[in-house]
């Protein structure tokens, strides 16, 4: 019960952020709160959020190595070492994060535990989950990059590059009359495949969905009707293209316009973008910037040779090994345990015997 309430928190919600501007555009006429006010206040949190973020992370302590490993620590020549995933030094973490960064690798590892017959708990790994994360995160960064025609002029040639590559797929409604659609967005469709998938499997696996809060329901609900305005506006709604980058370049130079004969289907679009770009410092998107300063992925394990102290440990007054051997080595030598200092006026032959007795 507690996550259908979830999830119908996070889809009010969402219903709410789509009712806005369909009002507030629609019917009210609200052309310059939608289209010039809420997308600066938006980037500005987005800006100022993502900043204030980082700083206080950058600014946490972390005295120990906390890496999560998952090979062979650097010991001795003869032991083989996991370099990429046991890094002992910059450059094995600098691969580490390479690899997690484009490619998901700790996610790729991933496995679950499950009971199977009898009193056994065996463990599969779990390669969807793998599949749909980057599915989503290149199609969402795939579209990202290729919006950016709107707020440039000229358009840089890596974008009209990434434009074509993305559209090559062109699907003809009649041969006879020649028509057809534009060009298609794979992007767009992995991007709704992939983070309907997601949402899918919060709601389906009883272990996900018993910790999913209204704070996980959202972001996806949200992301959800983005793309699906987005493709509405792609291939069924019109909408008048020249005017839109007028009003982008408009927001990019500072000297903001509307251009009339923008449907409202864009300023709906629009305004779910901006609620994302205010939520994303303040939810858990915020992973995005977060794995870079995760000590348990930017750390090397170089405990076994260098010794990390607390800085905040209150002082305490320690023993150290030569004052306990200046303190008890005439007991010792007397007990016949090795001391590292013969006291003055030893003989020779004590200090060879206590050599030996070290070998």
């Amino acid at each position: 019960m507690n996550f259908i309430i979830s999830i119908l928190i996070a889809l009010i919600v969402t219903i709410v952020c789509i009712a806005v501007p369909w009002i507030g555009v629609g019917a009210l006429n609200l052309y310059v709160l939608f289209g010039i006010i809420i997308p600066y206040a938006a980037f500005a949190i987005f800006i100022i959020g993502i900043i204030v973020r980082v700083i206080d992370w950058a600014r946490s302590p972390v005295p120990f190595r906390i890496p999560t490993t998952a090979g062979q620590q650097w010991t001795l020549p003869w032991i083989k070492h996991s370099y990429v995933d046991n890094p002992k030094n910059t450059l094995g973490v600098v691969i580490r994060m390479i690899f997690e960064v484009l490619l998901f690798r700790s996610l790729f590892r991933n496995t679950k535990m499950q009971f199977r017959e009898g009193p056994r708990i065996g463990y599969e790994w779990e390669k969807w989950l793998w599949l749909f994360a980057l599915m989503f995160h290149y199609a969402f960064f795939t579209t990202v990059i290729r919006h950016l025609r709107f707020f440039t002029e000229p358009i840089p040639y890596i974008i009209r590059l990434i434009q074509s590559l993305d559209s090559f797929l062109e699907v003809g409604i009649a041969p006879i009359s020649g028509l057809s659609l534009p060009g298609i967005m794979l992007s767009g469709l992995v991007l709704l495949g992939g983070v309907t998938l997601l949402l899918l499997r919060r709601l389906i696996v009883p272990q996900v969905r018993y910790i999913s809060l209204p704070s996980d329901y959202f972001p996806l609900f949200l992301i959800i009707s983005i793309a699906l305005t987005g493709i509405l506006m792609k291939y069924l709604i019109r909408i008048d293209l020249i005017n839109v980058k007028e009003l982008t370049l408009g927001l990019v130079t500072f000297r903001p316009h509307i251009p009339e004969g923008i449907g409202v289907i864009f300023y709906i679009h629009l305004f779910l973008v901006c609620v994302l770009l205010a939520y994303f410092p303040f939810s858990k998107l915020m992973h995005m910037g977060g794995v870079f300063l995760s000590p348990t992925r930017n750390l090397s394990n170089n405990s076994r040779f260098v010794r990390h102290v607390n800085p905040w440990n209150y002082p305490v007054k320690v023993h150290t090994y030569e004052e306990y051997e200046e303190e008890f080595r005439d007991k010792m030598i007397e007990a016949g345990i090795p001391v590292e200092k013969m006291p003055e006026g030893a003989s020779q032959e004590d200090s060879e015997s206590q050599d030996q007795e070290k070998e």
